[in-house]
């Protein structure tokens, strides 16, 4: 039986971003609620609830990059020229964040502003999400198989749109989270907040899925065109449930409905990107098996993400599952 390895790679990596997305998506979403938490106590509580799991959450942004390097490294070499600054920016971003997470515990009198560096590295590493997701989908310039761009053609009105837009479904995500985290003082505070967040998100991607297509012939072919003009009814249906069900979650005291719900708008967002891409792994410029490496390496580097994916999702699971319940505002879970 032949097996497109190239196609399972891409699966692979697929998985990896979008783990990421919707596991550090909440604790920067809280890095991103952290100003408007009000006392200490709040924050610290904030904090604890992450705590956990947040380093463990990035390690699917090491195994989607570091994949993307080993198995299609046309596509690396293409896109990072593209996307220099903002991916600078955002691991800058990431190591400040966690730079703030365990100085913050470490000083009295600095405290505020290592609460105010976890901010900002959440804000910024958030948003040049974003705004490499809005490149990507926009485009970028190929030619003879390399980047043939400016410096700055990823600082565009759609991209910084797109950037807004993941900070606010980010911020969703931690609202949400904190909700389902915390005791009834805070959670009950954030819920209203939460509503604002939903609604906000929830424009944003129709504005987002309403300019995409008229982007590029592709994208307006694939959302219009038969037979993949159906998804254009099923997306916007399954987003309109999933918003319901979040506002009625929230204003019916529910504790995980909203969070998973808001999940399911990112994941159903994500596909809507994977239809709009596929078989491109670079927009109308590369495919999945124009840009894949050799099939021997394809093979080879297979055989130890057999291995490690499954280790990664049994230790994940097992984090979560240990650190499972509301956080205890004294310090610990039960």
């Amino acid at each position: 039986m032949h097996i497109d390895l190239a196609l399972v790679w891409a699966g692979i990596i697929a998985f990896a971003v979008l783990a990421y997305v919707i596991m550090d998506g909440f604790d920067l979403g809280v890095g991103l609620l952290f100003p408007f938490l009000g006392s200490k106590e709040d924050r610290d509580l904030a904090m604890n609830s992450v705590a956990p799991v947040w380093d463990g959450n990035e390690t699917w942004l090491v195994l989607g990059g570091g994949g993307l390097f080993a198995v299609f490294p046309l596509a690396y070499s293409t896109i990072m020229p593209a996307l220099y600054a903002p991916i600078i920016l955002m691991l800058l971003g990431l190591i400040f964040r966690g730079v703030a997470f365990e100085y913050r515990w470490r000083t009295r009198r600095a405290q505020h502003i290592w609460d105010l560096g976890f901010f900002i590295g959440s804000l910024t590493a958030a948003f040049c999400q974003g705004i490499c997701l809005g490149t990507l989908v926009q485009g970028i310039s190929v030619s003879n198989r390399a980047y043939s761009g400016q410096p700055f053609d990823w600082l565009t009105p759609f991209s910084i749109a797109t950037g807004l837009a993941l900070v606010g479904g980010y911020a969703l995500l931690g609202s949400t989270w904190l909700i389902a985290k915390t005791h009834s003082d805070m959670s009950n505070r954030l819920r209203p907040v939460a509503i604002i967040l939903a609604t906000v998100t929830v424009i944003l991607m129709g504005v987002f899925s309403l300019w995409t297509p008229f982007i590029k012939d592709l994208y307006l072919e694939r959302w219009f065109g038969y037979p993949t003009v159906v998804f254009s009814v099923i997306v916007p249906v399954v987003v309109a449930v999933l918003f319901y069900s979040i506002v009625r979650g929230l204003r019916s005291s529910a504790e995980w409905t909203p969070f998973l719900c808001a999940l399911g708008l990112f994941m159903t967002g994500y596909a809507g990107i994977g239809i709009s891409f596929y078989p491109y792994i670079v927009p109308q410029a590369l495919t999945i098996w124009q840009a894949a490496a050799p099939p021997s390496s394809l093979k080879f580097l297979l055989v130890g993400a057999a291995v490690l994916v499954p280790i990664i999702l049994t230790y994940t699971a097992y984090a979560y599952w240990v650190f499972r319940g509301k956080v205890d505002p004294h310090g610990g879970y039960h």
